[in-house]
């Protein structure tokens, strides 16, 4: 009973360990840029 209960602490804290590295490294997107694009207001009028 003492073993199943360690493997299963063992295993929280290794998914708590994996979701904490998970949300810190998770997002690494490329940083956002300016893009623009001329718009031409005046068509068909």
């Amino acid at each position: 009973m003492v073993r199943i209960l360690k493997t299963v602490v063992a295993l929280v804290v290794l998914a708590l360990a994996g979701l904490a590295g998970y949300a810190y490294f998770g997002d690494m997107s490329a940083p956002p840029k300016e893009v623009r694009s001329p718009v031409d207001v005046n068509v068909g009028y």
